[in-house]
C-alpha cells in the first residue's frame, strides 16, 4: 500500500472549480484530484439552473454587474464582479470546447436557448435542460479520466495541510478503503471543496457539503471572510427519505399557495407580494411561522391544479413525491427552507492565492468578493470556471520556478485506537446541525447567536479530545471541519452589526450606509477555535 505520493498540483475535490483548473493545468503538470466519494458526488453535479454569462448583443457585461452589484446588497467587490462577467463568454466556449451540450431553441438548432432567473435584467442564463450541473460535471470528469496526466483518488479525505516556513507543499489524506493516512506531496496545492451547508439540519447540498477547505485554511493559518451570509432556498422537501430535494419556486410561480401547520395562508402576512415574494423574504416568513407555531415544516399546495398541468409542468417533483407518499394532485407538500449556499469563504486575490504561498481555493470554499451579501443566481458556477482558469494560468507561469516540496514527517497513528463510541460522532453531528438550524439560520439574534457559540466551544472540546484518542474516519473528519466552520459563521454572524442581504437579525434590523466585510484572522481567534 503506497502512503506517500509526489505530483506537482494537488486538487482536493472534484467539482466544477477543481477539474477546470486541472484540465487547464494537465498539458503541463501532473495532478491529483482527490475526491471523498465517487466522482460526480459533488454540488456541481446537482446544480439545475445553468450559468450565468453574457452571451447576446442585448445583453452587456455592465448590465451583468450591475445586477450582481444589486443583489449582493453594496457588498459585492466591483472589481471581482467585472472580472467574472468579463470572462464569462470565453468559461462557455471553453466548456463547449470539452464537449458540453447546452439547450438550444428547437426552431433554431444553433441558438442557445437562454432563461432568466430571479435578479436579471436579460436572458442570460445558458443551461443543459434542468440538470445542467450534471450535463458539466460528467463532461469535464470523462476529460479529466482520459487525461493521462491526471491522477484521480476518489474515496480520498484531506485531514489537514501541509505548511511548513510559511509555504503549503501538500496534505495529509484519509483513503477511505484501507483506513490508512497518506502524505501527498506538491509544488501546489489547490483547495476546492465546495461549501459548508451540510452545517444546518436542512439542506440542499449533498453529504460531502462539510466545509472541508474552509476549515483546512483557516487550521493552516489563513484568513475566512463574511460567513455569515448563508444563503437558505424557501422550499425544500421535508420527508425522512427525502434528504436534499428541492421544490422547484416554479410552483409558486403558477399558483401555490403556502400554507401553516394549522393550514392558514400566511405570506401576505409579512409581504404583498405574497408567495411571488423574493427568496430571502419567502425563507424568513416560513422560518417565522415555523418558530411561532413550533411546527416541524410549512406545506405549499398546488392540488387545485389539475393532473395534466402537474405532470406537464412538474414531472419529476410528481414523481419523486409519489414515491414518498405524497400525492401533489390530492394534498400540500411539506417544506423547509434549506442551506444552499456559502458566500463566504477563504480569501484570494484574481488568481485564487490565498495568504499562504502555494496555497490557492477556488468555488465555493473561497471568498473572491463576487457573491457579497447575496448571491445572483447562477453566478456560482461561472465563478468556479472563471477562476478555475485564472488559478490555472498563475499556477503555469511559476510552475517550473516553484521549489520541490519539503518532505513531512508520514502521519502517526501509534497513539491512537479503533473507536467503539462512533456513537458520539452521529450524536455531536446532529446537535450541531440542530442549534445552527435553530440559533443560526434565517433570522438571528444576539441572545440565539451566544447560545450557539457556547454550544460550539463545548462541541468542539469534545471533538478534540476524540480526534486525539481515536483514528481517524470519514465521519469524525467532518464534523471536525463543520464544528470550526460553525463557530466562524458564528462569530462572523455576532460581528455584522447591521441586517443586509442573507444576514437578518431582529436586535439589528436596519442596514448601515458603509459596507464592510466580516474578516477573521487565525491569530486573533486560534484559542478559541484550534
Amino acid at each position: 500500500m503506497n502512503h506517500y505520493h509526489s505530483h506537482d498540483v494537488l486538487v482536493v475535490g472534484s467539482g466544477a472549480a477543481g477539474l477546470t483548473l486541472a484540465l487547464h493545468l494537465a498539458a503541463s503538470a501532473r495532478i491529483a484530484v482527490i475526491c471523498k466519494g465517487e466522482l460526480n458526488a459533488g454540488s456541481t453535479y446537482w446544480a439545475q439552473g445553468g450559468i450565468a454569462a453574457v452571451l447576446h448583443d442585448g445583453d452587456t457585461v455592465d448590465a451583468h454587474v450591475s445586477d450582481t452589484l444589486i443583489a449582493g446588497a453594496q457588498l459585492c467587490h466591483e472589481d471581482s464582479v467585472r472580472f467574472t462577467v468579463k470572462n464569462s463568454s470565453d468559461s462557455i466556449k471553453w466548456l463547449l470546447s470539452q464537449g458540453v451540450q447546452f439547450s438550444r431553441y428547437e426552431q433554431h438548432g444553433d441558438a442557445f436557448h437562454l432563461t432568466r432567473e430571479g435578479g436579471h435584467s436579460q436572458r442570460r442564463i445558458i443551461h443543459a435542460a434542468d440538470a445542467t450541473g450534471r450535463a458539466v460535471s460528467e463532461t469535464l470528469t470523462q476529460r479529466a479520466l482520459e487525461n493521462p496526466n491526471i491522477e484521480i483518488f476518489t474515496g480520498h479525505v484531506a485531514i489537514d495541510l501541509v505548511v511548513r516556513n510559511n509555504r503549503c507543499h501538500g496534505a495529509y489524506v484519509l483513503n477511505r478503503d484501507s483506513g490508512h493516512v497518506g502524505l501527498f506531496h506538491a509544488k501546489v496545492v489547490v483547495l476546492a471543496t465546495g461549501g459548508a451547508n451540510k452545517a444546518y439540519l436542512y439542506t440542499s447540498n449533498p453529504d460531502g457539503a462539510s466545509g472541508d477547505g474552509i476549515a483546512m485554511a483557516w487550521r493552516a493559518g489563513c484568513r475566512i471572510a463574511n460567513m455569515e451570509f448563508n444563503q437558505f432556498h424557501p422550499t425544500c422537501l421535508y420527508h425522512p427519505k427525502a434528504k436534499s430535494f428541492l421544490i422547484t419556486e416554479a410552483i409558486r410561480g403558477e399558483g401555490g399557495k403556502l400554507l401553516s401547520a394549522t393550514g392558514e395562508r400566511f405570506m401576505f402576512r409579512y409581504d404583498e407580494r405574497g408567495e411571488l415574494a423574493p427568496r430571502d423574504v419567502v425563507a424568513r416568513a416560513i422560518d417565522h411561522e415555523m418558530k411561532r407555531l413550533g411546527s416541524d415544516c410549512v406545506y405549499l399546495d398546488i392540488s387545485h391544479k389539475s393532473s395534466e398541468f402537474l405532470l406537464e409542468h412538474f414531472p419529476t417533483i410528481k414523481a419523486r413525491c409519489l414515491e414518498l407518499g405524497i400525492d401533489i394532485g390530492r394534498e400540500p407538500i411539506p417544506v423547509v427552507p434549506a442551506a444552499h449556499y456559502t458566500c463566504g469563504g477563504v480569501m484570494v486575490d484574481q488568481n485564487g492565492r490565498t495568504d499562504i504561498p502555494a496555497l490557492y481555493a477556488i468555488g465555493e470554499t473561497s471568498f473572491t468578493g463576487l457573491h457579497g451579501a447575496n448571491r445572483l443566481a447562477s453566478n456560482s458556477l461561472l465563478e468556479c470556471f472563471v477562476y478555475g482558469t485564472s488559478a490555472a494560468k498563475d499556477i503555469q507561469a511559476q510552475l517550473d520556478s516553484l521549489p520541490l516540496p519539503e518532505i513531512a514527517l508520514p502521519w502517526d497513528e501509534s497513539q491512537v485506537t479503533d473507536s467503539d463510541e462512533d456513537v458520539v460522532i452521529s450524536h455531536n453531528w446532529d446537535e450541531l446541525r440542530r442549534f445552527m438550524w435553530d440559533y443560526v439560520g434565517i433570522v438571528r439574534t444576539n441572545k440565539r447567536l451566544q447560545r450557539a457559540l457556547n454550544r460550539a466551544a463545548l462541541l468542539q472540546q469534545e471533538i478534540d479530545e476524540y480526534y486525539s484518542n481515536y483514528k481517524v474516519s470519514n465521519d469524525l473528519l467532518e464534523l471536525r471541519n463543520l464544528a470550526v466552520v460553525a463557530e466562524l459563521i458564528i462569530r462572523s454572524a455576532m460581528e455584522r452589526k447591521e441586517s443586509r442581504g442573507l444576514h437578518f437579525t431582529l436586535d439589528y434590523p436596519e442596514t448601515l450606509d458603509t459596507p464592510v466585510d466580516t474578516i477573521l484572522t487565525p491569530k486573533n481567534y486560534r484559542k478559541v477555535l484550534n
